[in-house]
Order: C-alpha cells, then sequence, then structure tokens
C-alpha cells in the first residue's frame, strides 16, 4: 500500500501543473456569503458576496472609470423578477499606478467583499432564487485575462408585502444587462481554440514515439525492461519499478515545460515568440541540431552528470534506484531527444503559456510508454523490430525536416530586424532541395556520416521517399509565386518584392493579385471610414512572426462566405511585433482586448469604440464565419439597420 500511495503521489505530482493551468484561467473564486433566510417582497435587503483571488491577480474596483482601460466589476441579475435596488458597496481598494494602463486604478488583491442591496417583485411570494451575474476582469502586473462573467445564486423565502416597496423593475434593462453580459461571455470563451491545443498536443505525442525510434534511445527499451522482469521474478516488485520508472521520466520533461511556462507567464508566450533574438536563437538551434542529427557531431551531455546518475541509480534500492534509472536513461538519450525536446519547446511559440506543460507532459508519455507496457508484458518485447542500419535513416530523415523547420524561425528575425535576407522564393527554393534530398537518401543515391549505401533498398523506403519527392515537387509553384495554402504559414510572408512569373502575370491586369480586398494600417483613418459609411470595425491584431496569423490569411480569409462578410466592415490590420507603431499597437490592442495573444481578431463599433465581439487564435472556418456574422449582427441591432 506504501508503494502504491507512493506511486499516487508521482502521479499526482506529474499532473500538478494542469491544477496550477485551471486555477490562473480562472484565479476568482465567489461565494454568496451572506443573505437574509426570509423576507418581505418589495424589501430592499443586503446579500454579501466575496471574492477569493488567487496569486498576484488583481480584481478591479467597481469604482473605476470603464474608460481607463480594465473592466470594473459589475453586478447585475438576468432575472425581471428580481433588480439591483442601490449602489453596490465594496470593501477598501488598493488605489495605486498600474503599468498595465499608466494610470491610477483601484484593486482587490487575494479577497474582496461587495454588499449588494436587492429586492423583488411585490407580486412574488414564497421561496426565489437569488441570482447574480458578476461581469470582471483581472490582471496582473504584466497581463490582463479577457473579461468573463460568473452566475452565483442562493435563495430566500418571500412572506408578506414591504410598506414602501421597491417598484424599479425595469424589464428592458433586465434584458439589455443580460444581452451585454451575453457578449462578453461569448468573447471571453474564444480565447483557447481546442483544435489549436489538440493539434499540438497531437504534434508532442508524435515526436515522443519518433524519438523512441533514434539509436540512442531504441536499444535502451530491451535492456530496461529486461531488468524490469527480473526484478518482477525476484521480488515481484517489477511492475511497480517500471511504472515507478516510465512517471520519472514524465516527471523530469514535464518540470521542464512548467519550468518554461512559469517564466514566460500568462501573455510571455506571444512576447516570446515575436522577439527576433529568440527567434534568431531557435533557428540556429535547429541548425545544430539538424545536422547533428545528420551525423556531423554528436550531442553530449558532460560524462561526470551521465556517470554520477548512473552510480545512483546503482547505489540506489527500490523506488529511489529507480527515479535515479529514469533521470539516467534521459540523460543517456540526451543526444538524440534533445532535437525533439528543442522542437517541441519552439512549437509552444504558437500558442498560450500552458503549452510548454502540454507539449512535454504528451512527448514523455509516448517517450515513457513503451517502457511501462513491455515490462508489465515482456512477452511482448519479442515482437519489437531488431536494432539496425533503420533507426540511422530515421535519424537523418528527422535531421533534414528540423533543417527545414529552421527557416520559419530565420526568416521571422529577418522580417522583424528587415534584413531582406530570406525571402518566400529563398525559403520555399531550401525547402524544395531539403526535402528532394530526404526523398533520394530514401533511395539510396547517397549516404551520409556513419551509413553504408544499400545495395538494394525496400518497398517501406520506397512508399516512405514518395511523398518526400511528391511535396517537394508540389513546392514548385510556390517558387513561382503561387500559394502553397496552409505550409505558407511556415514560409517567409510574401513581399512585393519577391521574384515572381505569376505575380508578374497577376499584376498585368490588376493591382492586388490575391482578392482584391484592402486592408488600412491606419486605425484612426479606419474609423472615419468606418463612422461615414455606417459599419463595423474589424481590427486584425497580427505579427510578422506569426505562424498562426498567416494560417489565418491562406487558408480562412479567402474563403467566398468569409471575403461576403469582410465586405461589410472596414478593415484594419494592425502590427503589434514589429514596425515603428509595434509598441503602440501592442498596447492599445492590451487596453481594448485584454490579452497581447497574436492573431486577436476584434469587431468594432467605430462610434463609442465598444467590442461587439473578439476572437483570439487560429479558428476554423465555420467558427471564424459564425464570429464575423455576429458581430454584423450586434452592429446593425445597436444602431437599429
Amino acid at each position: 500500500m506504501k508503494k502504491l500511495a507512493f506511486i499516487m503521489g508521482i502521479a499526482l505530482f506529474a499532473l500538478s501543473p494542469f491544477f496550477v493551468y485551471g486555477q490562473l484561467l480562472d484565479p476568482v473564486d465567489y461565494t454568496l456569503a451572506e443573505a437574509p433566510d426570509s423576507a418581505r417582497a418589495g424589501e430592499v435587503f443586503n446579500v454579501i458576496v466575496e471574492a477569493s483571488i488567487d496569486g498576484n491577480w488583481h480584481l478591479y474596483s467597481i469604482s473605476n472609470d470603464p474608460d481607463a482601460g480594465p473592466y470594473p466589476t459589475q453586478f447585475s441579475t438576468p432575472s425581471s423578477d428580481m433588480a439591483i435596488a442601490g449602489d453596490v458597496q465594496e470593501s477598501d481598494a488598493v488605489i495605486a499606478f498600474d503599468p498595465n494602463f499608466n494610470t491610477d486604478l483601484g484593486w482587490h488583491s487575494k479577497s474582496a467583499r461587495f454588499t449588494i442591496p436587492v429586492a423583488f417583485k411585490p407580486s412574488l411570494e414564497g421561496t426565489q432564487s437569488i441570482v447574480l451575474e458578476i461581469l470582471y476582469q483581472v490582471c496582473d502586473d504584466v497581463s490582463c485575462l479577457p473579461p468573463k462573467t460568473k452566475q452565483i445564486e442562493g435563495e430566500v423565502v418571500l412572506a408578506g408585502v414591504a410598506d414602501n416597496p421597491f417598484q424599479d423593475f425595469s424589464e428592458s434593462a433586465a434584458n439589455q444587462q443580460a444581452e451585454n453580459d451575453e457578449e462578453f461571455k461569448l468573447t471571453s470563451e474564444a480565447g483557447i481554440s481546442s483544435d489549436s491545443i489538440w493539434g499540438f498536443l497531437w504534434l508532442a505525442i508524435t515526436a515522443g514515439f519518433a524519438a523512441l525510434l533514434t539509436p540512442c534511445v531504441f536499444p535502451l527499451i530491451p535492456l530496461t525492461v529486461s531488468y524490469f522482469s527480473n526484478q518482477a521474478k525476484e521480488n515481484q516488485t517489477g511492475w511497480a519499478q517500471a511504472i515507478m520508472f516510465g512517471l520519472s521520466i514524465v516527471i523530469i520533461f514535464t518540470s521542464l515545460g512548467a519550468i518554461l511556462a512559469l517564466i514566460l507567464g500568462v501573455s510571455g508566450v506571444s512576447q516570446f515568440a515575436s522577439n527576433p533574438f529568440v527567434n534568431l536563437g531557435i533557428g540556429i538551434m535547429f541548425i545544430v541540431f539538424g545536422v547533428s542529427l545528420l551525423g556531423m557531431f554528436e550531442l553530449r551531455l558532460p560524462y561526470r552528470l551521465t556517470n554520477w546518475l548512473n552510480k545512483k541509480s546503482n547505489e540506489g534500492s527500490g523506488m529511489v534506484g529507480t527515479l535515479f534509472m529514469g533521470l539516467t536513461i534521459s540523460a543517456v538519450s540526451f543526444s538524440c531527444t534533445a532535437p525533439f525536446v528543442g522542437a517541441i519547446l519552439a512549437a509552444t511559440t504558437g500558442g498560450d503559456w500552458f503549452y510548454p506543460i502540454v507539449g512535454m507532459l504528451g512527448f514523455s508519455a509516448a517517450f515513457a510508454s513503451p517502457f511501462i507496457l513491455f515490462a508489465m508484458f515482456p512477452g511482448y518485447l519479442e515482437s519489437l523490430p531488431k536494432s539496425g542500419a533503420w533507426m540511422n535513416v530515421v535519424k537523418v530523415v528527422l535531421g533534414f525536416i528540423i533543417l527545414a523547420a529552421s527557416i520559419k524561425f530565420l526568416a521571422n528575425a529577418d522580417i522583424v530586424w528587415q534584413w531582406g535576407i530570406i525571402s518566400r522564393p529563398l525559403g520555399i527554393a531550401i525547402w524544395i532541395t531539403l526535402f528532394f534530398l530526404t526523398g533520394l537518401y530514401l533511395l539510396g543515391t547517397f549516404s551520409l556520416h556513419g551509413d553504408q549505401k544499400p545495395e538494394s533498398i525496400t518497398t517501406g523506403r520506397l512508399l516512405v521517399a514518395i511523398p518526400f519527392l511528391l511535396f517537394s515537387f508540389y513546392l514548385i509553384p510556390g517558387l513561382l509565386g503561387a500559394s502553397l495554402g496552409i505550409w505558407d504559414s511556415w514560409l517567409p510572408a510574401k513581399k512585393p518584392t519577391d521574384v515572381s512569373v505569376v505575380n508578374s502575370i497577376g499584376s498585368a491586369g490588376t493591382n492586388n493579385s490575391q482578392s482584391g480586398e484592402i486592408w488600412s494600417d491606419d486605425y484612426e483613418a479606419s474609423v472615419d471610414n468606418a463612422i461615414s459609411e455606417n459599419r463595423p470595425l474589424f481590427i486584425d491584431f497580427t505579427g510578422y512572426t506569426c505562424t498562426n496569423c498567416r494560417a489565418m490569411e491562406n487558408t480562412v480569409f479567402p474563403l467566398e462566405d468569409v471575403q461576403l462578410r469582410f465586405e461589410q466592415m472596414e478593415k484594419v490590420k494592425l502590427y503589434t511585433d514589429g514596425g515603428t507603431d509595434a509598441e503602440e499597437n501592442q498596447q492599445f490592442q492590451f487596453e481594448l482586448t485584454g490579452t497581447v495573444a497574436l492573431p486577436t481578431y476584434a469587431i468594432v463599433d467605430p462610434e463609442s469604440g465598444r467590442v461587439l465581439d473578439q476572437l483570439i487564435g487560429y479558428t476554423r472556418a465555420e467558427a471564424f464565419e459564425e464570429f464575423l456574422g455576429r458581430g454584423i449582427e450586434r452592429y446593425n441591432k445597436l444602431n437599429n439597420l
């Protein structure tokens, strides 16, 4: 039982980052602390709502000016039978300078207490539900979460009618407030794309299984499993040690992701992704990893570290020894796992702050799974293919792929610093070369260091080579200026100066070779145009280095239904990671939407500056069309169109 409890404790530790993640996405907990058991219909009575605030988050005061930046805390009721019957009172708020909005604001830390006067219609009696909706926003010293709506409930028994009952039960006001709250609810729920997170998790799991096929990992599987099988024969604890060994690997890699998540913070991933020094560093790192996998040199941890871990695993007994054994395996396999871990952590730049945790958990779970599976069912070990030259083939192919991925990050730095070195045609040409070489390598036309050129190739190598060769041919039209769909998001952005046969021919008849749509980069001018033409304003907060932005622009924006909705709006594109107005644009995005994530799309009423709806991140075409339609409908309703 003690060993089982120990294993459960380790498992909970490995999963603890997700509990932290859940709290940080919703760091405020509201409770209806006090309410009378009974009251008279029409009587004004007070209810007390207490808020518990996690970490260093600030819950903004009800007294703040809504135009100052963050949303002040607001209370309402969705029911026309109940009303807020006076001014809401709150516990003392801290008044201090807020660096996010460059002004003095009131906020609560750790906890807050609100007193809300309410009343029910004089015609009611019996048990009634007290229903309060709370619209609020929280920020810390560097970032904000989008506005959120919560609902809390209680009960009160109505008996009799007050002598001077409260009469202001405005149904239209209640409905309007509920409608406003629903808008904010839709906005806040649009923050995280489930498609995006599941796609990233699938990438991480695939990388974990791919790392198992490399020469410095695959031979360790039967050796490690044999050790646990012998332990099972001797003391019947081999299966438990195997599970402990697998969990230790999960903990090691997930801890690495958790550390990165804590360093970056909620909005840090977006800033991390757009930093040209970070992109240049990742690009160089990918090149180093790529040429290492191609056999130019081998990445190794210091021998003293690996020897010390190995010594500890041999000295330790039971679970402690198993933990050190997991550390040893992770260290020994570093030369093959490092490129995959680096690729996963680099891919976190396309998502939210918790992506490093999700990525490392998915990677390590896949990486550790065969050790646990074969230790529990050793009979299946014989079905594994024998170690051999095929593992080096896998390693080389992955090296070519990682070299191709480096172009994306080098191009990001090139765009921000405006070097003009890595153009789209050059990036495509490099991809064509690398993937064509991959196909030729799989066909056995050449060999690399440590390889032996095969006298003949297997059917499997031929089938794997064909997709690489086909993909290299598929890229050729892109070299001439044609769109490559989703792949354009991983290539340098198109520029008017790019050499392009397709664009040269297309430009003979039109000034815009893509779709004829015009995007402004002047916010003030766009507001004036939207007001004069009586239509909503669509703001695209984007970035030069944003992969998801390019994916949306190349796969979703050109769709006919999307274009029809775009024609009904004034459109402006604001870059927040480069250019002369980047810092100003990012500050404006933060004040308007409460986030600096890219891409962020906002549909705004140009007269009032009110956000009618907003959407964050890469989104499926159907959801994006619904978002545009919803924003247009709200604008028309607001302006009685």
